[in-house]
């Protein structure tokens, strides 16, 4: 699938919807996405909240409040928790933040005793952009929840990375692991990093990829870049997923995406837990959203 729109019609085309929990999901742009998904046939939702807002969100919105059902809970903390203890009791297949900051959605989903992390597990983020700039999807992280991570942490969002892009039919991802150079420095330890994970991808320690690294993102993602710079690689200038070295990097080069680039599409799910959680931000557009929705359908 390389846009969208290709997973959307995968997602109808399955006959079987999944069911969406949305944890105080009681604003316009929560409810208006999840209106929209329900209309596309991408899943099933249900609403936990203050039932009286739902309502004027519904009213503000033009949604019929029928489409969802409501769980009624005038406690966004409470309502957090209901939510994922909802998840965890098999009421749902995939949960989504509503109005409540991240910070509390996390904590619900952390909670060692009544959360959805398995033990030893790590959450990871995964951005899905499709841009009109490049020929296929992009699977990106991470951009939003580990801010250093470490040499074991760049393994598991690797393979998260990875599962995600195979969810959407890609059989065999190219990951580009992303550095300030294509050259192996000493005096930057991410590109040191970054060699030892594409040695692991080509002895067979990490499967289910392929991989190289460093890659500076021009090569990564730029056939001219590749060509005129004279590096011969097996992902450059055609990666499906970018493995950033630190949040600071792919956090930028999501909100440049985001704000310089015409036309942008792009999805947010937490990963690594026991099911895909939708974490777009507050501000994010209906769009966002609802593409986050279909990604973590899928």
């Amino acid at each position: 699938m390389k846009n969208f729109s290709e997973i959307f019609a995968e997602l109808q085309g399955r006959g079987q919807k999944k069911r969406m929990v949305a944890a105080w999901g009681v604003d316009t742009h929560t409810i208006a996405a999840a209106s929209k998904a329900v209309e596309m046939g991408l899943a099933d939702v249900t609403l936990v909240g203050d039932q009286e807002m739902i309502a004027a969100a519904c009213a503000e919105e033009g949604v019929n409040v029928a489409s969802f059902t409501i769980v009624h809970n005038a406690n966004e903390l409470a309502s957090i928790a209901q939510a994922v203890q909802m998840i965890r009791e098999g009421q749902g297949d995939f949960l989504m933040k509503g109005l409540c900051s991240t910070d509390k959605f996390l904590r619900a989903i952390l909670n060692k005793e009544t959360g959805l992390l398995p033990p030893k597990g790590t959450l990871t983020h995964c951005t899905v952009l499709e841009t009109p700039a490049y020929h296929k999807l992009l699977f990106v992280g991470d951009v939003a929840v580990i801010p250093a991570p470490d040499f074991k942490q760049k393994q598991l969002i690797m393979g998260e990375l990875v599962k995600v892009a195979k969810s959407a039919g890609i059989s065999l991802p190219k990951v580009a692991i992303i550095a300030a150079t294509e050259q192996v420095l000493p005096s930057q330890p991410a590109t040191m990093e970054a060699a030892m994970l594409s040695k692991m991808v080509d002895r067979g320690q990490i499967r289910g990829c392929v991989a190289d690294g460093p890659l500076a993102l021009d090569v990564a993602i730029d056939q001219e870049s590749v060509e005129i710079k004279g590096l011969v690689s097996p992902v450059a200038g055609d990666a499906d997923c970018l493995l950033f070295p630190n949040i600071e990097s792919g956090n930028v080069f999501y909100k440049a995406n985001s704000k310089l680039v015409a036309g942008v599409k792009q999805a947010g799910i937490l990963v690594g837990a026991k099911v895909p959680c939708v974490l777009s931000s507050r501000a994010d557009s209906i769009d966002t959203k609802l593409n986050s929705i279909a990604m973590a359908a899928l």
